[in-house]
């Protein structure tokens, strides 16, 4: 059997000019947890922000929540941070690579061609019912972007045959009531949503996490691991075009609560 890939490209995003990807079980865990973040964690965290760090010299993730709230990215910090409390983050401007963290739940890409604006969500079956999606086009359509030139590529998460939810969860997703555990496709749903927001460029991992646990992490197989989604709109090629001419002596930070 031929090695595993340590990441899953976004092979259509590529021509817009956007980097996206998910880590595979080969590239290691990057769960940081609640408490201390395991040193072997934060290594590969600081491994990924110096590997991108020459076409994106800051990275962007958070303490996720399962909740529906989306940082803007724009200031002029340097290196790793991880914010408090979101599960999405948007940056219009190239150089800033924006991260989410998974097993089961969807990471959901989002790019605009022409700008190069994009934005990265972290979307359970809360975020799903609270409509991050909707939310992010919102924050598209207030920076003059129109969704019908939006992308958005669901990636590698669990499918609708693995994943079972009770009667509470079925309907908040669905809006229809049962009495016994259904099954839920969360890329589906997340599918329509786009489509009821205009957004027509739509594509998905062939991948679940769960049927695919031998190359992906899953919380519902019992994996405490995480892999990671990255997006990036590259810098060109200056110095310059990353805004550090300020900072010829600057290096890579940390910065994890």
């Amino acid at each position: 059997m031929p090695a595993i890939a340590p990441r899953e490209p976004v092979e259509e995003f590529r021509a817009l000019g956007v980097e996206a990807f998910t880590t595979t079980r080969s590239g290691g865990d990057y769960g940081l947890g609640d408490g201390d973040p395991p040193a072997a964690a934060v290594a590969r965290w600081a491994a990924l922000q110096a590997s991108l760090g020459p076409v994106a010299p800051r990275l962007a993730s958070a303490r996720q929540v399962h909740g529906t709230r989306i940082l803007e990215h724009d200031a002029e910090w340097y290196g790793w941070r991880r914010f408090e409390g979101a599960d999405g983050h948007f940056a219009l401007g190239a150089g800033i690579a924006l991260a989410v963290t998974i097993a089961d739940c969807v990471p959901v890409f989002v790019a605009h061609p022409q700008s190069g604006t994009v934005a990265l969500l972290h979307a359970g079956w809360r975020g799903t019912a609270g409509r991050i999606l909707a939310k992010a086009t919102g924050l598209m359509v207030q920076a003059g972007l129109a969704p019908a030139d939006l992308h958005v590529h669901l990636g590698p998460a669990i499918c609708g045959r693995c994943y079972e939810v009770g009667p509470d969860v079925f309907e908040q997703l669905t809006g229809w009531s049962t009495v016994r555990n259904r099954h839920v496709d969360l890329r589906a749903l997340l599918a329509e949503q786009a489509k009821e927001q205009g957004i027509a460029h739509l594509s998905a991992s062939a991948f679940c996490t769960r049927c695919d646990n031998d190359r992906f992490f899953s919380h519902r197989s019992g994996d405490v691991q995480r892999q990671v989604s990255v997006i990036l709109r590259p810098i060109t090629s200056s110095r310059a075009a990353s805004g550090m001419e300020h900072l010829p002596d600057a290096r890579p930070r940390t910065q994890v609560p």
